[in-house]
C-alpha cells in the first residue's frame, strides 16, 4: 500500500484527486496539508472532496501531512511547493509536482532537490495534453515558419498565472520542432501599432473568466490554410488521473527530475 500526501488538499485539483485515491486498493491517502489560513483545517479531506470520510484531517503543518507518505503529490503555489520539496528531499519521499508558474530560479532549485528524490514536474498531468505537445511539436517540424504559430488558452477567473504552464509547454512544443529558442521567438503580449508579425515567431492570448476547466488551441496559420491542434478540458479529471498515475509511476524510481512524457512512455 503507497501512502500519499495531498498538499494543496483543499484545492480543486486537490479535491479531484482525493476520491481517485479512495477507489484504489494499492494506495491510501496519508496526510492533507494546506494552507495555514485555509478555513477548512480539522475537516476530513474525503468528505470535503465530496465523498465518505477519509479519516484524515486536513492541517497545516508539514511534517504531519508528510509523516509515513511514499509520495507527495503536490498542487499549490510555486512558494509552498518549493518549500515542500524540500522538506520531500529531508524525509526522502517521491514527488509529484503539477503547480506551475514557476521561475527560471525556482526550477534550478527543482533540479537540485530532484538530484535527491524522484520528482514527476509537469506542466499538465493529462494523457491528452501530453499528446498534444508531442503533435504540436510534430507539426512545428513539418511545417515552414510561414506558418505562424499562435497559441490561445481560457482558464477560469481563480487561476493567478498567465499563460498557463500548459500553453508555454505548447510553445515550448513548437519551439523544439522549429529547433529554435523559445525565449526569443515568444510574444507575450501586443498592443498597439506593433507592425507586421515577425517571421517565426510564437504568439499568445490568454482568456480568464467563469468556471473554464482548461481549453488550449495551437493554431498554424499558413498560407491558403488553417490547421489546428486543440484541447478542451471537460472537468479535472483527467488532470487528476494522470497525477495518480504519476504516483504509481515514481514511487521508488531513482532519484532525478521526470515528465510526464517519462511516465506515459512517450
Amino acid at each position: 500500500m503507497l501512502n500519499i500526501a495531498m498538499c494543496g488538499a483543499s484545492g480543486r485539483m486537490g479535491r479531484t484527486i482525493v476520491p481517485l485515491l479512495a477507489a484504489r486498493s494499492d494506495m491510501r491517502l496519508s496526510g492533507a496539508l494546506v494552507a495555514p489560513d485555509d478555513e477548512s483545517i480539522g475537516s476530513d479531506a474525503g468528505v470535503l472532496a465530496g465523498g465518505s470520510a477519509a479519516g484524515v484531517p486536513l492541517v497545516a503543518d508539514l511534517e504531519t501531512a508528510l509523516s509515513g507518505a511514499g509520495v507527495a503529490i503536490d498542487f499549490t503555489r510555486p512558494d509552498a511547493a518549493l518549500v515542500n520539496a524540500r522538506y520531500c528531499r529531508e524525509r526522502d519521499c517521491a514527488m509529484v509536482i503539477g503547480t506551475t508558474g514557476f521561475d527560471a530560479h525556482a526550477l534550478d532549485e527543482l533540479r537540485e532537490i530532484a538530484c535527491g528524490i524522484p520528482i514527476v514536474l509537469a506542466p499538465n498531468m493529462s494523457l491528452g495534453v501530453n499528446l498534444v505537445f508531442r503533435l504540436a511539436e510534430l507539426a512545428a517540424r513539418a511545417l515552414e515558419q510561414r506558418y505562424d504559430a499562435e497559441i490561445v488558452e481560457a482558464h477560469h477567473r481563480h487561476k493567478v498565472d498567465a499563460p498557463s504552464g500548459t500553453a508555454l509547454e505548447l510553445g515550448r512544443s513548437v519551439a523544439r520542432g522549429r529547433g529554435v529558442d523559445f525565449e526569443r521567438a515568444a510574444v507575450f503580449s501586443r498592443q498597439g501599432i506593433t507592425g507586421p508579425r515577425e517571421a517565426g515567431s510564437i504568439g499568445f492570448s490568454v482568456i480568464r473568466g467563469g468556471d473554464i476547466v482548461g481549453d488550449h488551441q495551437l493554431i498554424f496559420a499558413g498560407p491558403g490554410e488553417q490547421i489546428e491542434i486543440a484541447h478542451r478540458a471537460q472537468d479535472r479529471t483527467g488532470f487528476a488521473r494522470g497525477a495518480v498515475s504519476a504516483a504509481a509511476w515514481v514511487a521508488g524510481r531513482e532519484p532525478s527530475l521526470y515528465t510526464m512524457f517519462d511516465v506515459l512512455g512517450l
